[in-house]
């Protein structure tokens, strides 16, 4: 039997408990990201070696591994009203827009200096008496995919290749996708093993997660300037016209446009103006992730990365960063792609995002 002065007490208690969870509900989640509503549909199209992603059935990027690639790239990537965030050439070139550094397509991952290959600049401009000094990261397959109502998953793996397409790494990456009316979002994770003896990643700015941007999120140049890669190679990149161009980078640091290249950084954003409408692009790097907060290799010119390996290679005071993986030993890395349109991520938005990943 219950008693009548326990009853009422708990009533009480009860009601209270009612009243704190609808004040509660009515504050807007400082912590953590908005829930994502929309569905996500994953579609393997394997005889033209692509994967097709829509959310809310418009088709946001495709995970491409075609022969004339030497990595697996998503491409192109759309924002939430269909605009094209990524460069077209070399696969779909547009005009005005620079035709450098074949190798740069896409949101890819890859690094300049395993075990003394460069995996990074690899392309079909490499000449066939230079292309024992570089890597290609091969699909081997699709292992599985998920559709769902605000998530979906794609998981792949992947064999880091020499030109004799012995393996060095075995990759399984997770890609989870998401969105909102505004807003696309992409978590990918990447575990690499080592496969057939010792590997050895070098010190090298060329990494490692990475996209090549359209021309509206360069930022506006008025000289020719030459950049030179790993291996020495030196291409000139023209003065263009620079009509629409107004991209600008801004760091978790408070660092902004070429003054972020080189620095340590959470995160990163690239945000202009693209047709009339307002777009961010953003890169997080996870706390978990070796080298965290990694250095960022942001380019003018239109290149966004972050390198969680090289150190020395952007700042002559650290040391060198060696990154030994025994036979069998793994490491696993985290990145979250952001793209936003119809307004700018501040650092506010960016620090909700910030928290909620590192959650993840």
């Amino acid at each position: 039997m219950i008693s009548k002065h326990i009853l009422p007490e708990t009533m009480r208690i009860a009601r209270h408990f009612t009243r704190l969870f609808f004040l509660l509900s009515a504050i807007p989640a400082l912590s953590q990201a908005p829930v994502p509503a929309m569905r996500v549909k994953i579609v393997p199209i394997d005889a033209e070696k692509r994967v097709d992603i829509y959310v809310d059935d418009e088709l946001f990027t495709s995970y491409i591994y075609p022969d004339n690639l030497e990595k697996p790239v998503l491409y192109p990537v759309r924002t939430a009203t269909g605009k094209v965030v990524t460069r077209g050439f070399p696969l779909q070139p547009r005009p005005g827009e620079r035709i450098d550094h074949p190798h740069q397509t896409g949101w890819w991952f890859n690094y300049g200096d395993v075990n003394g290959l460069d995996f990074w600049n690899n392309s079909y401009a490499i000449p066939a008496a230079d292309k024992a000094r570089y890597g290609s990261i091969r699909n081997v397959k699709v292992l599985k995919t998920t559709d769902g109502p605000g998530l979906g998953t794609l998981v792949v793996e992947c064999g880091w290749v020499d030109q004799q397409n012995n393996a060095l790494l075995h990759e399984e990456t997770t890609f989870e996708f998401s969105g909102d009316p505004n807003l696309r979002r992409v978590v990918r994770t990447t575990r690499l093993t080592a496969v057939n003896g010792t590997v050895r990643f070098g010190d090298s700015k060329e990494g490692l997660c990475a996209m090549r941007v359209d021309r509206a999120f360069e930022t506006p140049s008025e000289t020719p300037e030459i950049f030179t890669d790993a291996a020495g190679n030196a291409t000139a990149l023209p003065v263009l016209n620079n009509t629409g161009v107004n991209g600008i980078y801004r760091s978790s640091e408070g660092m902004e446009k070429d003054a972020v290249w080189g620095t340590r950084a959470s995160w990163v954003t690239l945000s202009a103006s693209k047709d009339g409408e307002s777009i961010s692009l953003a890169m997080l790097d996870h706390p978990e992730n070796p080298g965290y907060p990694a250095y960022w290799h942001a380019r003018g010119y239109g290149l966004f990365s972050v390198n969680n390996l090289g150190r020395n290679a952007y700042n002559p005071a650290e040391p060198e960063n060696l990154v030994v993986l025994e036979q069998g030993a793994t490491l696993t890395f985290k990145h979250m792609l952001l793209v936003c349109s119809g307004g700018f991520l501040d650092a506010e938005k960016m620090k909700t995002e910030a928290s909620w990943f590192a959650r993840q």
